[in-house]
């Protein structure tokens, strides 16, 4: 009676238990597997299934090897073929019912559709408010082009991260992610490295974070005000007269350039004798990044960003309702385009600029998520699928970038106003008072708020890791860390705030390691150690290095 009363392959049966034996995969699900069923065993569809009595017999003979077990001779234990995978686990009753077991790895792997949107939802960040600003740089068609060329050239490499684990023989590299990789071609140095480009770009888009929150938070406050105070400020930018409203914050900016974009936001933040206690105390260089402070220096320092991480689902509203924002504006403003191909003009930008590589330098950040791809698709339920899945989120993202952009540059009222005035930011060319609009920065601003600890906490995880070995090595460590991350997004955001550089300068810095450089050569080592490397190979993947190299030099010159 005692021994009925145990469970059947009991987890008092340890690891250590079956480490003589040769084939000990199937049973190392935590150290216990009930009772199977198959599906043709299973006789109703109620919570209570009943199930036959071939089922019984087989239920009988699990039991039979699990006494057997207690032997000395460890080769007795239930064989892989009489014991189920966890995927397909049911518990048995001796009344003959059968319940199916949650919980399971197999129940966390997601379908195709669900892994597809995770890679959308993850990929889509600050960049999206800078594509249209990207596509007036480039010049509209050229532009469009480039959004094409760079998502598939963002894939392919992607692609090859991906892989790049499975392609290593005679090593069980099924938790490796592509750090580890890197360790494995290029030794510590590599392994550093891709650290080092990694927290590039997660710094930078913590940096880019903290001047939209100062932006968002200023515009807010400022509606919030205007509205209660009953502020009319409809002449004070200038704009169009229209009922949806464009405005051009900073007419006198030289065509295409950027330097004099930092020159007014510095001008702009001087004292000035003529603004009032509101503006004083509430301004968007001088005053805003400072109170950010306050709310988010204590969240970087919570130890668990599990909390944070309940509030994703902001990102996919967010840009959704840009999307739906988007649409909406452009069916009320309409086209306004002319086709200059060569010739630039006081109203409408040339179809090919030289300014290009400022686009290509967003759109490297745009589309990076090289750095987690491997972690995404682990929880992919068809790993057959996985490069098909990636590349209908590719395909996605490019579409969704390729909509807002295209939509915002040909529905910007010219020749009310010049193409040039599409700001890096292109909800900064709408008012304050835009109620839409107030919508979406209040969305967005929630949004940053509940991601940039996330954000912190990564950058906190892979750094404080690698150099301490520990997550959280003290809290002097952690609010050293933080204050340095901090002070940069101040900094930035008082005397630089221009998203569009920071994005393209911090992409084509992470983008020239993690995108092109480390894929192209693993790829490269990889094919010469298989015996199929190929000339055409060789100089295509030369050629991605060479191009991510460009990219990041380009950047200087712009």
């Amino acid at each position: 009676m005692e021994d009925d009363s145990k469970p059947l392959l009991s987890s008092e049966q340890t690891a250590e238990t079956y480490s003589h034996r040769g084939s000990t995969d199937s049973l190392d699900f935590k150290a216990k597997r009930p009772f199977h069923v198959e599906p043709r065993n299973i006789l109703g569809d109620d919570p209570q299934e009943r199930v036959s009595a071939e089922a019984a017999i087989l239920n009988s003979r699990v039991h039979y090897y699990s006494k057997l077990t207690g032997s000395s001779d460890r080769l007795l234990s239930p064989p892989n073929h009489v014991i189920p995978g966890p995927e397909e686990i049911y518990i048995y009753s001796p009344l003959g019912t059968a319940f199916k077991v949650p919980g399971s790895d197999y129940a966390s792997k997601n379908p195709s559709i669900i892994t597809i949107f995770a890679i959308w939802n993850t990929m889509m960040g600050t960049s999206i408010l800078s594509i249209p600003w990207g596509i007036k740089q480039a010049g509209f068609t050229l532009g469009v082009l480039i959004l094409i060329f760079t998502g598939l050239l963002m894939l392919y490499c992607c692609y090859i991260v991906l892989k790049s684990p499975k392609a290593i023989p005679y090593i069980d590299t099924s938790d490796w992610e592509f750090p580890d990789v890197c360790r494995y071609y290029f030794g510590k140095f590599g392994q550093w490295l891709s650290l080092v480009f990694s927290m590039v770009s997660l710094i930078g888009a913590m940096v880019v974070y903290w001047v939209l929150m100062s932006n968002f938070l200023y515009n807010t406050g400022q509606f919030i005000y205007n509205y209660v105070h009953n502020v009319n400020v409809s002449d004070s930018h200038f704009g169009t007269n229209d009922s949806d409203r464009v405005i051009c914050p900073y007419p006198t900016t030289d065509p295409g350039g950027n330097a004099s974009v930092g020159l007014l936001y510095l001008g702009s933040s001087g004292n000035d004798s003529s603004i009032g206690p509101f503006e004083h105390y509430w301004s968007k260089t001088n005053t805003i990044p400072l109170y950010l402070i306050v709310l988010l220096l204590p969240l970087l320092c919570f130890r668990s960003a599990s909390f944070f991480a309940r509030f994703t689902f902001l990102g996919t509203i967010s840009v959704v309702y840009l999307i739906v924002l988007v649409t909406i504006k452009a069916v009320r403003l309409g086209f306004h385009m002319e086709f200059h191909w060569f010739d630039s003009t006081s109203i409408y930008v040339p179809e090919f600029r030289l300014l290009f590589p400022q686009l290509t330098g967003v759109l490297t950040l745009a589309f990076f998520i090289h750095n987690c791809i491997i972690t995404l698709m682990k929880s992919n339920k068809h790993q057959e699928n996985n490069v098909r899945d990636l590349s209908v989120a590719y395909l996605l993202v490019g579409a969704t970038y390729l909509y807002v952009g295209v939509l915002i540059f040909a529905a910007f009222p010219s020749p009310s106003l010049p193409k040039d005035c599409i700001e890096p930011n292109f909800l900064d060319n709408f008012p304050t008072s835009d109620v839409m609009v107030f919508v979406a920065r209040t969305c967005l601003l929630f949004q940053m708020i509940t991601v940039y600890p996330l954000l912190g906490y990564l950058v906190r995880v892979q750094m404080m890791g690698q150099i301490f070995g520990s997550h959280y090595p003290s809290v002097f460590h952690v609010l050293a860390l933080n204050i340095l991350i901090v002070g940069s997004g101040v900094l930035v955001a008082k005397f630089y705030p221009n998203i569009g550089s920071i994005i393209r300068f911090s992409g084509a810095t992470c983008g020239l390691a993690l995108v092109f450089v480390f894929p192209a050569l693993v790829q490269l080592i990889s094919q010469r150690r298989q015996g199929t490397l190929t000339w055409p190979s060789a100089v295509f993947h030369s050629f991605l290095i060479v191009l991510g190299v460009a990219n990041l030099v380009a950047q200087f010159f712009m």
